[in-house]
């Protein structure tokens, strides 16, 4: 564990430091700290690149796709000369280019209920940028039951969302289930059917990247009951209040 930083990170840091809202001691915190990152596509392309620009010491990156041509458009994270390779072993290449200093680690394996649950308890957070909603749920029960915060970004044609769900502590802080419901939604109306933006999963994997770092340090104000919507077509954003669901089958009322 790191003690004090080194004059190559006081220089790369630099900017950080003389936020008074971070500083030395809060880059320490994020050298410290250890994320786990759904999805090295859309949104996991900037939110890792800026991650691991940030000083994220220990980052995971789970995903069991390679990468494909039709990829580039969005995924920024990749090039054409990573095509056919695991889209985890992609990041740690273009990850540790940008930051030597960090440890990624590549889980190359689809998730399921059998080893959700032992990878999220790794982390201190996990952000999810996954494109199906049964993923979602997943990641959802596993953060609740690890209590692990979920910072969680969703983007489809031109519009994006954005949370942070805290629901295993007290207080009005919803999960994913009260927000959605408990449906498993069939795996239809995904990115490669309906299309996508390449440029709002960079404005939405941007974006959550700045809610993993404010709430691994403590600062601003959390989204943990708040969604925020994204129309990049009319260029507006809407922040609306949400609530748990005291009817919820997970984090709802016994």
């Amino acid at each position: 564990m790191e003690d004090e930083l080194t004059d190559d990170q006081i220089n790369r840091y630099a900017r950080h430091l003389v936020l008074p809202e971070v500083g030395e001691e809060g880059q320490l915190k994020l050298l410290r700290s250890k994320i786990l990152v759904i999805g090295a596509g859309g949104l996991g392309s900037p939110l890792l690149l800026y991650l691991a620009a940030a000083g994220i010491g220990t980052i995971g990156v789970v995903d069991d796709d390679v990468v494909d041509l039709s990829n580039l458009q969005r995924q920024i994270l990749h090039d054409t000369n990573q095509i056919d390779r695991p889209k985890v072993q992609s990041a740690k290449i273009r990850l540790t280019a940008i930051n030597p200093d960090i440890d990624i680690q590549p889980h190359h394996f689809r998730l399921n209920s059998d080893n959700i649950d032992d990878l999220v308890g790794q982390y201190d957070l996990v952000a999810d940028g996954c494109d199906n909603f049964n993923t979602r749920y997943l990641v959802n029960d596993a953060c609740y039951r690890q209590k692990v915060p979920l910072v969680s970004a969703a983007i489809m044609r031109f519009d994006g969302q954005l949370t942070t769900f805290r629901a295993f502590e007290d207080g009005d802080k919803p999960c994913y289930r009260c927000l959605f419901g408990d449906e498993q939604i069939a795996e239809k109306g995904s990115c490669a059917d309906v299309g996508v933006l390449g440029a709002l999963a960079g404005t939405m994997g941007s974006l959550q990247s700045v809610e993993v770092i404010k709430e691994l340090l403590g600062i601003g104000e959390s989204m943990s009951n708040s969604l925020l919507l994204y129309d990049s077509l009319g260029t507006s954003f809407h922040k609306m209040k949400t609530k748990r669901d005291p009817a919820c089958s997970l984090c709802g009322s016994p």
